[in-house]
């Protein structure tokens, strides 16, 4: 028997539906969700999902929550928004 997914992997689930580029999406997200992590612990390849947002180390045992699909979110950032005593020393232009 011939493979049917050869191209498009896990998403051949969904057939023609849906379109192109959401089926690429989700057959992103869900191969970095399956693939083993690096341990924040031990730092062994080992991570696995255990649940939505539960991550488990398989050779030290360590147990912590991260992403719903990556254990280290990386799209959260921390703006640095400056004070209202520190936008006031800002020099202004000078005009003509």
């Amino acid at each position: 028997m011939a493979r049917r997914t050869r191209k498009v992997g896990a998403v051949g689930r969904y057939g023609p539906r849906y379109g192109v580029r959401i089926r690429r999406r989700v057959q992103e997200i869900e191969a970095g969700l399956r693939q083993r992590h690096v341990c924040p612990n031990c730092q062994a390849v080992a991570v696995k999902r255990r649940s939505s947002g539960v991550w488990a180390c398989r050779r030290c045992g360590a147990v912590f929550a991260g992403g719903a699909y990556r254990p280290v979110v990386t799209t959260s950032f921390k703006r640095e928004v400056p004070e209202a005593g520190e936008k006031a020393e800002a020099p202004e232009p000078e005009e003509a």
